[in-house]
C-alpha cells in the first residue's frame, strides 16, 4: 500500500547514527545519503529521514509508530539492543505479544526526536 514513509527530525546526523545501528540488523541500510536528508531501505528507499524545522512533536499517546518488518526474533532483539546503544529509550523490551497474535515477536524503542519505533516478525523460533 505505502511506497514510502517521511519523517523530520532536527538533527540528521544523530539520525543517522541512530538509524544505521537499529536498522542494520532488520537488513536495512542507508541507501541515500545527501546532505540533510537519508533514504532507508533494502533494495529501495522506504523510509526517508529529512532535516525540519519543525518535526512532528512527539506525543506516546498519537498513536503514531512505525513497525520494521524483521527476519528472525534474534534480529528484533539486536535492533532492541542496538536502538539503545545509540540514544533510543526502550518502550517494550523483546518478546511474544500473545495478545496481538500466538507468534508475533516484537520489540518497541523511541528514537532520539521521540518517533516510536516497533520491530517485529511472526515467525516462530527454529528448534
Amino acid at each position: 500500500m505505502l511506497d514510502h514513509v517521511s519523517i523530520g527530525v532536527r538533527d540528521v546526523a544523530a539520525a543517522k547514527r541512530f538509524y544505521d545501528a537499529a536498522l542494520k540488523p532488520l537488513g536495512y541500510a542507508c541507501l541515500s545519503d545527501s546532505p540533510g536528508s537519508l533514504g532507508y531501505g533494502s533494495g529501495s528507499v522506504t523510509l526517508w529521514i529529512s532535516e525540519s524545522d519543525r518535526p512532528v512533536p512527539a506525543d506516546e499517546k498519537s498513536g503514531l509508530h512505525f513497525c520494521f518488518a524483521a527476519p528472525n526474533r534474534e534480529s528484533v532483539q539486536a535492533f532492541h539492543k542496538a536502538a539503545l546503544a545509540k540514544g533510543g529509550r526502550d518502550n517494550g523490551k523483546p518478546g511474544l505479544r500473545a495478545d496481538y497474535g500466538a507468534d508475533y515477536y516484537a520489540a518497541f524503542v523511541i528514537d532520539p526526536e521521540g518517533y516510536r519505533l516497533e520491530a517485529y516478525c511472526g515467525k516462530p523460533a527454529k528448534g
